[in-house]
């Protein structure tokens, strides 16, 4: 550097002029620099730039660049700040001038300005605008005044905040080192990376600060570029940008979302009872009775998705790797306690089209699992996770992922999503890096099962002899189908059977402890390991035997809860440990427990399979809660869990407007959702009339069968609802009941309605509770397709306040007489008549009701074929 010639100087000179000359001098003497004496100095100070790339992609290789240097830091001068994302550097050491673009991110745009061409805007000229001859400029022309005007429309301002990002990045950046790790090249040669600048000892990520400070947007393309743990720090740090609405994203809107977070919903020290599928497991509380409807809850594990397990019954197969991936968690899981952390609800859709209503949708719960107290098996490579005041688990999500069975889901922004959704993504980077199961170029393993619960009976009886070769022979329980019988997997036969005890039964669908005895099998046995002995197979084609769980037999189980009873009526030789058997149900017998809670020692209870039981009856505690005439009535079981479950679930429901006339479609036999003309309540209902074809008018009317009361009107289609499928597939809580060993007359015949009008006051007006003694089924009315059809109990009604049974007082009113004998009745069927024609006798003897004119029918018109009604109750 020399100090520049004076020349003619208007003003005083510069008071440094002078030290500048005399320090000029000295590098003179000393032969610094430009002034330096040794030969080819002054040549070997001049660097040769190579071409610069800005302006001309031709002069550089960039993916030449790019291969050379992928991966490995490139040091740099930052000459020039084009935007916040867009820097032009040096690239040392050879000075090569190139533009990068930061990868991961897009910043606000810095607009454009306008190219005016040299022409003043005036027609006055001043002495300072004057051109090189010293003559002043004309006015301007018309064509220079289209050409200026042409020229400020191509000036676009920059985008919000651009100005910004760009003084953010030159206030770090510019002018100084840093370091550029070259991620790849664009269609047009355009090189990506990502930039690193010193702060003090550390090195910062420009990318990731920009996002950070709400002055760059993630970019999907060339994020893809980056390692996969960069990507998920720029997109969490835009996320959170959202979130508070930072700088660039002051209006930022989020999108609608169908997930809501579930809070305060961990709970600790869960069983888990059954694996659905790779990615959903049920879990149990001990603490809660077995069969309560808050004893089980479904959880979706969060954040993954698993093949799907198909479903036998619409003949989908299951997708590769749905066994593997359930089997992989059953193994793991069943019988294991868990910490569960609830995280977000969705509604998720189950059907497809237009025409899809909220019955075609359901909420699904979603958490994450964490095993306690773990055995990790070979391959089991996720971290162990802590949650907060809880004892540290592992990851069953994590786990499941890191062995290739499950992908993780890309969520949109402010979609709720798992806690722990970076371990996910990372345990899915090592599942792919080292090509596991879905991730595999291999074929994922067949599996055929021979399923011989829908086969026929003879091919079932063609597997007994493999199924007799060993004494005991391995299997998992796949399914519970009642208290004493279960669908079992046979992995050594490669086939899938139905099992039931030998000699052991438990209560029937829709029986007092059915289902208790179901919940205390899914908790002990429900897809758990057990070895089995097979003896025979009955004429549906279900094997009949032994089954045993960690050496234990589980029907003995059954009996000592109370829930099963023995029957030995073909020999107890054949059953392994049936001496065990008996003490197991001895012993319930003696505590009472649960079907003998009405036992009376010394009565011997009938094993055979008759109608009738011979001395203990089933014992019901109801309510009333429509009479019909005739002697029949709906009653709803008191104290039943399952009504509770269900009239807590019809509580809560979120009763939406009127359905758009045509999206919901009710047919005959559907249950809907009803509102009840007497008092506008939401009820349970079935479609027993209506109307042809597609609905027309909201006016258009449906007759209704409520199946939780027993009652029947006719309602307009605005008072419908659709009803989600978990609700509307539950069994209706009333049961239609007959009064036992009497008959009552029907509303249209002479003191029909009378009686009717006795039984109503009574029972369904009194607010009273009742014991009924279930005498017999009549299942002859075959389904329920609404009022009066259906299985009905022939029962004998008592007040729990009261002496005498209803069937009793209607007798002794004189509007019922008692059924005529038959030869062929069994000895307490004649007791129980003789009774009630005591009663009857006094009503006779008093000319009461139907006996005013003396006796009415002979007991031959019994026999007669009923009279065909005119019309009946609405």
């Amino acid at each position: 550097m020399q100090v520049r010639e004076q020349g003619q100087q208007k003003g005083e000179a510069s008071p440094v002029l002078a030290d500048l000359l005399r320090l000029e001098e000295q590098a003179k003497q000393q032969g610094l620099g430009r002034w330096s004496k040794d030969p080819g100095a002054a040549e070997a100070a001049i660097r040769n730039l190579p071409p610069s790339a800005i302006g001309d992609p031709s002069n550089l290789d960039a993916m030449g660049l790019l291969a050379a240097n992928k991966g490995t830091p490139m040091q740099g001068i930052v000459e020039q700040v084009r935007d916040g994302s867009t820097i032009r550097v040096y690239l040392l050491p050879d000075f090569q001038f190139v533009q990068v673009f930061v990868a991961g991110i897009q910043a606000p745009s810095m607009g454009r300005r306008a190219t005016t061409p040299e022409i003043v805007a005036g027609s006055d000229i001043s002495d300072e605008n004057r051109n090189g001859s010293g003559e002043p400029r004309g006015p301007l022309t018309s064509a220079q005044r289209l050409a200026i005007s042409a020229a400020s429309s191509n000036e676009v301002a920059p985008d919000p905040f651009g100005l910004e990002a760009k003084h953010f990045t030159e206030i770090r950046v510019l002018n100084r080192d840093v370091r550029i790790v070259l991620e790849g090249v664009d269609k047009f040669s355009n090189l990506i990376g990502s930039v690193y600048y010193p702060d003090g000892e550390a090195a910062k990520d420009l990318a990731l600060e920009l996002v950070d400070n709400g002055l760059a947007k993630y970019v999907e393309w060339s994020a893809n570029m980056m390692e996969d743990d960069a990507k998920r720090r720029l997109k969490n740090a835009e996320l959170q940008a959202k979130k508070t609405r930072l700088r660039f994203w002051t209006n930022y809107v989020p999108p609608p979302t169908n997930s809501k977070a579930i809070h305060d919903q961990n709970f600790t020290g869960k069983v888990v009872v059954e694996v659905v599928s790779g990615d959903c497991i049920i879990v149990a509380d001990d603490s809660v009775p077995y069969g309560s409807p808050l004893a089980e809850r479904r959880v979706n594990l969060s954040s993954i998705r698993c093949p799907k397990i198909g479903n036998p019954r619409r003949d989908e197969k299951p997708a590769p790797y749905a066994r593997e991936a359930k089997e992989f968690l059953r193994t793991r899981l069943i019988g294991r306690q868990v910490n569960v952390q609830m995280e977000y609800s969705r509604k998720v859709s189950m059907a497809d089209g237009p025409t899809a209503g909220p019955a075609d949708s359901r909420v699904m719960d979603f958490g994450s699992v964490f095993l306690l107290s773990p055995v990790k098996s070979e391959g089991d490579e996720a971290a162990p996770a802590t949650v907060s005041n809880q004892q540290a688990g592992m990851n069953v999500a994590e786990l499941v992922v890191a062995r290739g069975f499950g992908n993780v889901i890309r969520h949109r922004d402010f979609e709720e999503r798992s806690n722990y959704y970076d371990a996910l993504l990372a345990a899915e980077s090592r599942a792919i890096s080292g090509k596991k199961g879905l991730h595999s170029a291999k074929d994922p393993p067949v599996m055929h099962i021979t399923d011989l619960t829908t086969a026929s009976v003879k091919k079932a009886r063609d597997f007994l002899p493999f199924l007799h070769r060993s004494r005991r022979t391995p299997a998992v329980v796949e399914y519970v189908l009642s208290g004493h019988r279960f669908k079992l997997l046979i992995p050594k036969e490669t086939c899938s059977i139905a099992f039931s005890f030998s000699g052991v039964r438990c209560p029937g669908r829709n029986e007092p402890y059915s289902e208790e005895a179901i919940a205390l099998m899914r908790r002990k046995i429900m897809q758990r390991d057990v070895e089995i002995e097979v003896e025979t197979v009955d004429r549906t084609g279900t094997f009949l035997g032994s089954l045993w769980e960690s050496r234990t037999n589980v029907a003995i189980t059954l009996l000592e809860a109370g829930l099963a009873k023995l029957q030995t009526s073909f020999g107890s030789d054949r059953i392994p440990d049936a001496h065990l058997l008996e003490h197991a149900e001895q012993s319930a017998k003696r505590q009472k427990l649960k079907i003998w809670e009405n036992y009376v020692e010394g009565e011997e209870v009938s094993n055979g399979a008759a109608a009738i039981e011979s001395k203990h009856k089933e014992v019901l505690k109801v309510v009333v809660t429509e009479v019909l005439g005739g002697g029949k009535f709906y009653a709803q079981t008191v104290g039943d869990q399952k009504v509770a479950s269900i009239q807590k679930q019809l509580a809560s429901l979120n009763i939406q407007e009127a359905p758009v006339i045509g999206a919901f479609n009710p047919k005959k036999g559907d249950i809907v959702l009803a509102q009840f003309s007497a008092d506008n309540s939401w009820n349970r209902a079935m479609i027993v009339n209506a109307p042809r074809g597609v609905v027309e008018s909201s006016k258009d009317n449906f007759e209704v069968f409520y199946i939780d009361y027993g009652n029947q009107e006719v309602v307009p289609y605005s008072h419908l609802r659709p009803l989600d499928n978990s609700v509307s597939s539950s069994p209706g809580l009333a049961q239609l009941c007959s009064l036992a060993y009497i008959k009552v007359p029907n509303l249209e015949d002479d003191h029909g309605t009378e009686a009717a009008q006795y039984l109503s006051d009574h029972t369904l007006n009194s607010g009273k509770e009742f014991r009924a003694k279930i005498e017999e089924r009549d299942i002859s009315g075959g389904k329920v397709k609404g009022q009066g059809t259906g299985t009905v109990l022939l029962v004998t009604l008592v007040a729990v306040d009261a002496e005498i049974s209803i069937n009793a007082a209607m007798l002794q009113e004189g509007l019922a007489r008692v059924e005529k004998r038959m030869r062929r009745d069994s000895k307490e069927r004649q007791v129980a008549l003789e009774n009630l024609e005591k009663f009857q006798e006094e009503a006779r003897t008093g000319r009461h009701g139907i006996w005013e004119y003396g006796d009415v029918q002979s007991d031959d018109e019994d026999t007669a074929p009923p009279v065909r009604k005119t019309g009946g109750r609405r």
